[in-house]
């Protein structure tokens, strides 16, 4: 491993490694080397569509054979590049080496090729990614089909398997796909895209596969690439600065695929506190929603509402829950969760002034650094509710099903219910306030991935053109040309 890391380009098949400029990695820990994005600039978009005419030349079980493949190669025991990328990660990743090494170890699977049938199948029919699928309607045949397109992918860093799914989606769409590295993950990506590099060079798929590093808001570079004459579409992860920064550049042939900043909670039901196994149960539930991968996903739970009643008797309730959601958390294995890399020290402020507040708040844990429960003694949640992370969590007593409703919104991703009679409940009414995903306490993590919606949208869909195709029936339509006055109707 050299001293300083690069973080390499690689662009349709080619490694690029020359003209080397140093950046800085998020959070300070390293600096690391990429190619000067400048000299590279003219390299990375694809220029003609007609250049994606290799991909239609695959079929789908084709694309599926090289992603079979890929997976195979994605093994870290035998995989020096993800080894050093891994090696590498670990001083700029968000979380620790624990549960770094879980992602990695798990890259294979994402490539399983029965999962992404499954996958595209769900997700948009395989039919439409294969070829034209016709429907006859309103005296016409309308015939259907999803095209790729010229895509950039703009990451998030919070785990690296975001880079390894953006390789995955482009394939199966047929997109050429370009892929921006964030600075808190600048070098999984790229080994993934050179491991493709070494076992397949010439394929189509690697052909259009175009991975590196800039630094964002460098408006020189990104007003030349950020063009629609490059790009068609841009799938933006990410914080809110991040993602509000692209919009500048939307503009007619030129669309936004916004994966926003989300925030996720948990609502617990009465029934669910009843009896001290109850409590237990409900407490390993929120510990594991909260913790797993050590809150830095968007679908970790940071404010639980539970149902106990604001009264002293709630609130002793919660207190008690609190207790052993705190001790739950501590007991998970290190895969799952550990103590986090670097608690957040505007954050622990925050904690530790509300542990003055006994009369409002009960702060549980986090003198060391490891995640605290704050317990609100009222229905208010805490103010720095946003900033939440690194274990974190709120619990927070309602009366009523209404005060949860309405702090849902646009920016609620997960929301984590239990009982299950209660998500039934509450599903339609948070739907319609802005909720996207509701699962049973728990099981945030542990469900069937990014299959379908997300965010509110369907991804892999939006990354597609539909492209519709028409043919009259000529039995059942008359043509303009023949039709007398009052003849024609003209309906949309």
């Amino acid at each position: 491993m050299t001293q300083r890391p690069i973080s390499y380009a690689v662009i349709r098949g080619q490694v690029v490694e020359s003209d080397l400029v140093e950046f800085g990695g998020r959070g300070g820990d390293i600096t690391f080397l990429a190619p000067d994005p400048h000299k590279i600039v003219d390299r990375l978009p694809l220029g003609s569509p007609s250049k994606m005419e290799d991909l239609y030349d695959l079929s789908f079980e084709q694309i599926l054979d090289f992603l079979e493949e890929l997976g195979a190669h994605c093994d870290v025991r035998k995989n020096d590049l993800l080894l050093e990328a891994r090696e590498m990660s670990y001083a700029t990743a968000p979380t620790t080496k624990p549960i770094m090494d879980v992602f990695f170890d798990h890259l294979p699977a994402m490539f399983d090729r029965d999962r992404v049938r499954r996958m595209c199948e769900f997700s948009v029919g395989v039919p439409y990614l294969e070829g034209w699928v016709p429907r006859d309607i309103n005296g016409s045949r309308v015939s259907i089909r999803a095209y790729g397109a010229r895509s950039l992918h703009v990451v998030a860093g919070n785990g690296p398997v975001i880079g390894a799914l953006s390789i995955l989606r482009g394939a199966v769409t047929r997109s050429d796909t370009l892929i921006k590295v964030p600075s808190n993950d600048p070098f999984t990506t790229g080994a993934i895209a050179r491991t493709m590099c070494q076992f397949a060079p010439d394929h189509p798929i690697t052909k259009h596969v175009a991975v590196a590093y800039w630094r964002g808001g460098d408006e020189a570079f990104e007003q030349k690439l950020y063009q629609p004459h490059n790009i068609e579409k841009i799938i933006a992860w990410g914080g809110f600065a991040g993602v509000k920064h692209v919009t500048k550049y939307i503009q007619p042939g030129l669309e936004l695929i916004s994966l926003d900043p989300k925030r996720s909670a948990s609502v617990v039901g009465a029934e669910a506190l009843e009896t001290p196994e109850q409590l237990e149960e409900t407490a390993s539930r929120i510990a594991v929603d909260v913790a797993t991968g050590n809150q830095t996903a968007c679908v970790s739970c940071r404010m639980c509402y539970v149902l106990c009643g604001t009264d002293e008797d709630g609130i002793e309730t919660l207190k008690r829950l609190g207790q052993l959601v705190y001790e739950a958390m501590l007991r998970l294995p290190q895969d799952i969760s550990t103590k986090p890399k670097r608690y957040d020290p505007g954050l622990k402020t925050q904690v530790d002034a509300l542990r003055l507040n006994e009369d409002w708040y009960t702060v549980i844990g986090g003198q060391e650094g490891e995640g605290a429960v704050i317990v609100s003694h009222t229905a208010d949640r805490v103010d720095f509710y946003e900033y939440l992370a690194d274990r974190t969590v709120n619990l927070i007593p309602v009366d009523t099903v209404d005060e949860v409703l309405a702090v849902v919104d646009a920016y609620t991703q997960t929301i984590g219910i239990f009982p299950e009679t209660l998500r039934e409940e509450l599903r339609h009414k948070m739907a319609l306030h802005g909720g996207q995903r509701f699962v049973q306490l728990g099981y945030a993590f542990n469900g069937p991935g990014l299959v379908g919606p997300q965010d509110g949208i369907e991804p892999l869909r939006r990354m597609c053109k539909w492209i519709i195709s028409e043919e009259p029936l000529p039995t059942q339509r008359k043509p303009l040309w023949e039709c007398a006055e009052g003849e024609a109707a003209m309906v949309s």
